[in-house]
């Protein structure tokens, strides 16, 4: 049998029938589970000038991030996809995991309208290939087909 693609598992478990927020809690599972080595995995969502924590899996997390702080803050505000290959050497991160060495955040844009991001961790530096963020970018885009606003 074929290895079900990240898009294949997300169409089973996401549907507009059902809340955001049930929505958002399959997609971080799904995320996680399928791809080895992350250590963290979760939605901040837009609310003014911050982003609050939402749905996620792995460790607890910074509650709320002020717009242009921290890798999920600039990439809100810049509304750009930022990998950071070590999150060591850049200094404005916010460390939730002291085990967390690489991150991918992807802006999720609705309508043209910015209503949060998908932050990624991994344990390893220099995690996130090209291939891997086309992967959640694509994933990304799949939820906010299905996202209600």
């Amino acid at each position: 049998m074929d290895k079900i693609t990240i898009i294949e598992y997300l169409s089973l478990y996401l549907d507009k029938k059902y809340t955001n927020i049930t929505n958002m809690a399959n997609f971080v599972a799904i995320i996680k589970e399928m791809i080895e080595g992350l250590n963290w995995v979760g939605f901040y969502l837009l609310n003014e000038n911050e982003l609050y924590l939402g749905p996620f899996q792995g460790k607890a997390a910074v509650q709320t991030i002020p717009l242009g702080e921290g890798v999920c803050g600039i990439a809100a505000k810049k509304e750009e996809i930022m990998v950071i290959d070590d999150v060591h050497s850049f200094k404005e991160h916010i460390a939730c995991d002291e085990a967390s060495n690489s991150e991918v955040v992807l802006p999720l844009i609705k309508d043209n309208k910015l209503i949060g991001v998908l932050d990624v961790d991994s344990p390893r530096e220099n995690f996130f290939n090209k291939s891997l963020v086309k992967q959640l970018e694509s994933a990304v885009n799949y939820y906010l087909t299905i996202h209600n606003l």
